[in-house]
């Protein structure tokens, strides 16, 4: 990860000082009260205690104190001996005649306030409870970035443990980069979810369109095909109509010949009739008077009563027989008019078998 520049090297006066109350071990602002080494650089007093523990573990023995314990200064790592006195109810750190340790507070070139604390431009230190701890050393706040292994860890890490050879950053920069980066993430997040709100929105747009279209279509489909029914009913109805005069004017003439022939049927009728009343008369004078005349009378009747036939046939409607064949492959055969984009799916099929 790549910092600031001011972070590595200095930048104005403001920054160098600031960098000055920025303690080599914490990276954080000096927190009361200070060591000022004999080579007069500058620790935090935990800090210093941490190392001069690590340094002398058995400095403190069975709850007595043990004087002439060796630090090293971590910015130079010049040695000395740290002697340690009671002054008051809680011991202070004095300075050897050789170079010793001093821990009397902050040297009044730091600008310190009255009781001790640092006044600059970073804020206080979180409380205990308030910061997360160090997992390998629970009293140590996790106060530094390492910036090779890419996790936040404390002092200790970074002096004694796992992070001794790493390269290390205040902790403060590394957050305003990543929350930095974070907050662009968050940005991309939010554009992305807009671009996908907005793609939802199309899509759903496109879900009603489909169904109003669907709709649109099914309605022009139900009103070419009850159109196409209309006209087949008008057409149906007009060839009955037909068939119907036919019927009528055959049957017309049908029963016109009927009647005439019951018509000559009675004549025929009466003429027998009169023939055989005819017979029956047994005078020959009689008989003779009208016979002769009734004898051509019906001859006459046999001759010129020839009445007119229906050929064979006549009453067949073999003439008004339909074929809906074609018109039942056409109905078969309907479907939707192809689009451009239909056409060009079936030729590129036909390509593929080929």
């Amino acid at each position: 990860m790549d910092f600031p520049a001011g972070i590595l090297r200095d930048g104005s006066p403001m920054e160098s000082l600031e960098k000055q109350l920025i303690c080599p071990i914490c990276l954080e602002m000096f927190s009361k009260p200070v060591v000022i080494l004999p080579c007069q650089h500058n620790l935090c007093r935990k800090c210093a205690n941490d190392i001069f523990q690590a340094s002398n573990p058995y400095w403190q023995n069975r709850g007595s104190v043990v004087s002439g314990g060796r630090f090293r200064c971590p910015s130079c790592r010049p040695v000395g001996r740290l002697e340690r006195t009671t002054m008051g109810a809680s011991p202070q750190w004095g300075c050897h005649p050789d170079g010793a340790v001093t821990l009397m507070g902050m040297s009044p070139r730091w600008g310190c306030h009255p009781d001790g604390d640092v006044t600059s431009l970073s804020s206080r230190p979180l409380k205990k409870g308030e910061h997360p701890m160090c997992k390998e050393h629970e009293d140590e706040r996790i106060n530094i970035y390492c910036v090779t292994c890419e996790v936040p860890t404390c002092s200790m890490c970074k002096v004694f443990g796992a992070h001794k050879d790493c390269e290390v950053a205040p902790l403060q920069s590394v957050f305003q980069g990543q929350k930095s980066e974070l907050n662009n993430c968050i940005s991309m997040l939010v554009a992305g979810n807009d671009r996908i709100q907005t793609i939802i929105s199309q899509l759903e747009d496109s879900c009603r369109s489909t169904e109003e279209n669907s709709e649109a279509a099914k309605r022009e489909l139900c009103a070419r095909f009850d159109a196409l029914a209309e006209l087949l009913e008008e057409k149906k109805s007009e060839m009955l109509q037909r068939i119907t005069q036919e019927q009528g004017d055959k049957t017309s003439f049908i029963q016109g010949l009927i009647h005439q022939y019951k018509e000559q049927l009675e004549k025929s009728s009466r003429l027998v009739e009169t023939a055989v009343q005819a017979m029956e008369e047994p005078n020959g004078a009689a008989f003779l008077m009208n016979a002769k005349q009734l004898i051509k009378t019906i001859v006459e009747a046999s001759k010129g009563g020839k009445l007119e036939k229906i050929e064979q046939g006549y009453e067949s409607m073999d003439a008004f027989t339909v074929s809906l064949d074609h018109l039942t492959e056409a109905v078969h055969a309907l479907d939707f008019i192809p689009t451009e984009e239909d056409e060009e799916f079936f030729d590129g099929e036909e390509e593929e078998e080929e």
